[in-house]
């Protein structure tokens, strides 16, 4: 069976796709040591505007945590397809609130 962390990380490689949308390039970003994945964008082939981030996502406890999703097809539908409960799911930019969240303020230490 696949671990929240394994779907987590296939679902938002996928938003990279092969690295190019329009005029833009897709750049996906892994921390598997924060257990923290996102796909950011920059325009191509002029930089006009700055960097954005597409999705952005993370393992906390036994839940992913959706910090941001600037997609039509939103990353909480494409972990729903993989099997996940919505209630394993929580979507941050919408302002669901974290249970627990004071243990998983990350430490920047």
């Amino acid at each position: 069976m696949d671990t929240l962390t394994q779907i987590l990380k296939e679902e938002v490689m996928a938003y990279a796709g092969n690295g190019r949308g329009a005029n833009i390039l897709l750049f996906p970003i892994l921390d598997d040591d924060h257990q923290t994945y996102a796909v950011t964008a920059v325009d191509y082939p002029t930089r006009d505007d700055v960097a954005l981030v597409i999705v952005l996502a993370r393992v906390v406890g036994d839940v992913i945590v959706i910090e941001e999703d600037t997609t039509d097809k939103k990353l909480v539908d494409a972990l729903l397809q993989r099997g996940l409960s919505r209630q394993q799911i929580v979507l941050a930019y919408l302002g669901e609130p974290l249970p627990d969240a004071e243990k998983y303020i990350l430490d920047p230490q």
